[in-house]
């Protein structure tokens, strides 16, 4: 399968930002993580992350051009204010699941809000970042049928 794992603003600086909310193992840790886990799966995965809503449209965008099967996207913030982005997942179809390292269904009221899940098969929350390769598992099942 050939995944694309998109991040938004902030996530970058994993391991520096709200370690309480995120963790502390830092962002090059979870991109290792993931290409282990679909190198040992057989899968190809791309990691993009931008803090502009512009780069991450291109993004999914360009997804669907390059013939990606699976999307795994932390929003970040643009989780609770992107209709755009969930515009550019709609219109490409592509099977996507939703990641929140932390537990956003109970932390501020405004984080209760998900423009995108609409457009996905399934939201992960909570589960720090192993939540990623649960998204890349929910994938699979998605494709196993």
């Amino acid at each position: 399968m050939k995944l694309l794992v998109i991040n938004g603003p902030n996530l970058n600086l994993l391991g520096l930002r709200e370690p309480a909310h995120y963790g502390t193992q830092s962002y090059q840790k979870l991109l290792e993580s993931i290409q282990a886990y679909c190198l040992q799966r057989g899968h190809l995965v791309e990691c993009f992350q931008s803090n502009h809503e512009g780069a991450l449209i291109d993004a999914v965008q360009k997804a669907y051009f390059d013939k990606v099967e699976g999307v795994v996207i932390n929003p970040g913030a643009y989780t609770h204010t992107s209709i755009a982005l969930l515009d550019a997942l709609k219109a490409v179809g592509i099977p996507t699941v939703e990641v929140h390292i932390s537990k956003v269904e109970e932390r501020e009221d405004f984080r209760q809000v998900s423009y995108l899940r609409e457009a996905c098969i399934a939201t992960i929350t909570g589960l720090g970042q192993e939540g990623y390769l649960r998204a890349i598992d929910q994938l699979e099942a998605y494709y196993a049928g």
